[in-house]
């Protein structure tokens, strides 16, 4: 029993004087910071309130059926299989970590379509699927191209798929899988570079 006790106040005394290592701390929750763990403090400004974008097609386009599944106008050279591909997952609720359709986070959607529609695998975090692509300006942008993100800190922590138009799809973190506009405020703001495949 006295041994027993003894473990108990040892391990009680252990946990104490790590807990209160200040050198210690600072090392997890750095460590924790910079491998995207740590939701609340990595993501904290990147809860964006956003009305999604609806596009608007011409009545002709309309009235032709040349709309494709997202309700933009076709083109000639639209990737079709892209744009079925995302419709398939418009709506499903953003869930950081997620990688299905009960909830996907940023870089889970575009991994999926990726895949799908490329047969190509990216890495699984924003911030590393940059090492996948060659990267690109503003007005280099094309469809299917990767549009990156930054948040305050300066750290990529967003992606998207540009369409066409200055339209990206993406997970929102309120609203789930939608299309939103680069000219947004907040998008506009935060936009560091697109990339594409070589």
């Amino acid at each position: 029993m006295r041994k027993i006790i003894l473990i108990i106040l040892l391990t009680l005394f252990s946990i104490g004087l790590f807990a209160s290592c200040e050198s210690l701390k600072r090392f997890l929750n750095q460590d924790l910071e910079e491998e995207d763990y740590t939701m609340g403090e990595l993501y904290a400004d990147e809860y964006v309130k956003e009305v999604p974008y609806v596009p608007t097609v011409s009545e002709e386009a309309r009235r032709s059926g040349n709309v494709n599944a997202l309700g933009i106008e076709r083109e000639p050279g639209d990737n079709e299989a892209l744009y079925d591909a995302i419709q398939a997952w418009m709506g499903t609720p953003y869930r950081y970590g997620g990688n299905d359709k009960d909830g996907v986070d940023c870089s889970g959607f575009v991994g999926h379509i990726y895949r799908q529609v490329y047969n190509f695998n990216l890495h699984r975090v924003a911030n590393d699927m940059q090492q996948d692509v060659i990267l690109i300006s503003k007005s280099e942008l094309r469809e299917g191209d990767l549009v990156f993100f930054t948040n305050s800190k300066g750290k990529v922590s967003h992606v998207g798929i540009y369409l066409k138009d200055g339209l990206f799809v993406h997970s929102s973190t309120s609203r789930g899988v939608i299309i939103s506009r680069l000219d947004d405020k907040y998008w506009s703001k935060h936009f560091y570079k697109g990339g594409h495949l070589e």
